[in-house]
């Protein structure tokens, strides 16, 4: 049986018990519901593409990220990073995008991407 990424799953998650490294840059993390994300989402993309972006020295600067990312019905969508101030730091636009969710809200702060519920 897959498992299917929703909503109120996502809800389920408050702190995490285990953070996971990421591999190609091992200064960053992850938690218990990224990991979920990724894993019923099938959206390991999803965190290579937001640790990709560190690379950046205009989203590295921020000390907290807020990552949305929004599809559309035509599969394509928006990245976008916003600074804690509403402020837009970046964008990626996807020419093609499965994610199983129209959005979702992630939060990257002290090296660790993570829910919003699991702050």
């Amino acid at each position: 049986m897959t498992k299917t990424l929703t909503q109120e799953s996502l809800q389920e998650f408050y702190g995490t018990e285990c953070w996971y490294r990421y591999t190609p840059m091992p200064a960053y993390l992850y938690t218990d519901g990224m990991r979920h994300v990724a894993e019923t989402g099938d959206a390991y993309w999803l965190i290579d593409t937001i640790f990709s972006h560190q690379l950046d020295p205009k989203v590295i600067a921020e000390k907290f990220q807020q990552w949305v990312l929004t599809v559309n019905s035509d599969h394509t969508g928006n990245l976008v990073c916003e600074d804690g101030n509403c402020q837009e730091v970046t964008r990626q636009t996807l020419g093609y995008c499965d994610f199983p969710l129209p959005t979702i809200t992630l939060w990257l702060e002290n090296n660790t991407l993570y829910l919003p519920s699991e702050r």
